[in-house]
């Protein structure tokens, strides 16, 4: 719960592709977020809506730390379009070109990639069973599920489909069955993707503790690793989603997600808002 009720609370407003977010800001007061705070605020008809909550707080040797919430109101280490975002807004506050931004997956490093354009090392792909992590020991290149899903960790659980046609899957349905297979303790991310040429992947997703999103950044991190595992592609990937488009390159030094990037508003939460959750 924000610990002033009697005051209002700022807040932003951002997305990567339409994948959004509130941002709340804590670097300079002190907030608490509890997972009641976090569903009210995702409500999109009684609070502000949102695919993730992210927090920023105060960093230790870096740049800022993120912590990020799902609307359900679990937590999540990772989020790879809200990092993206975050980044931008404060290399536009500092005017720095780089930053380093903790999260609970590590140390992230974020670069401004030029033309509007934001970049993130979302650090290296897990793809042993038990960091991932899965139930049981076995290889993931290939789950036994039905269609054969890689599973690739990106501080977060990720379930990958390689399907004919990414768009004639109902997500709705195929999702919500994946999210919480038995084989993923912590349930998972599930994305369908389709190859449309060389180096190039047509996806969507299913966000866990959230649903279908338009875009995803470490979804599309776990897509690109387990098409290049597969064969299927390079370690540099275009991923279009239903929200636009990323650029994966999957380096020595860990998985770079590049893309654009929107803060739509900034606002205020009010005192009577406040006290109603």
């Amino acid at each position: 719960m924000y610990s002033k009720l009697d005051s209002s609370l700022p807040f932003m407003k951002m997305h990567g592709l339409g994948n959004d977010f509130v941002v709340l800001d804590a670097r300079a007061q002190r907030l608490e977020v509890t997972p009641a705070l976090a569903i009210a605020l995702a409500d999109r008809h009684r609070g502000i809506g949102f695919d993730q909550l992210a927090l920023i707080t105060a960093g230790q040797g870096a740049d800022a730390h993120l912590t990020f919430y799902n609307a359900d109101g679990s937590t999540s280490a990772a989020c790879g379009n809200a990092t993206r975002c975050i980044a931008r807004h404060i290399m536009n506050e500092t005017g720095q070109a780089a930053l380093t931004l903790t999260t609970d997956r590590g140390a992230l490093q974020a670069v401004d990639a030029g033309q509007g354009l934001t970049s993130v090392n979302m650090g290296h792909p897990q793809v042993d069973w038990q960091d991932i992590p899965l139930a049981e020991a076995m290889q993931t290149l290939e789950l036994p599920i039905e269609g054969g899903p890689t599973a690739t960790g990106m501080g977060n659980p990720h379930c990958t489909f390689f399907v004919q046609d990414a768009t004639a899957v109902p997500l709705d349905q195929f999702g919500a069955r994946y999210e919480h297979h038995p084989l993923f303790p912590q349930r998972t991310n599930v994305q369908v993707a389709s190859v449309v040429g060389p180096d190039h992947l047509r996806m969507r997703v299913w966000e866990r503790g959230v649903g279908i999103t338009l875009a995803s950044g470490s979804s599309s991190c776990a897509t690109a690793v387990a098409a290049s595992r597969r064969g299927l592609t390079g370690r540099t990937v275009r991923i279009d989603l239903d929200g636009g488009t990323l650029t994966v390159d999957w380096r020595d030094d860990g998985v770079w997600v590049t893309g654009a990037t929107m803060h739509v508003a900034s606002g205020v939460l009010t005192a009577q808002w406040l006290a109603s959750v």
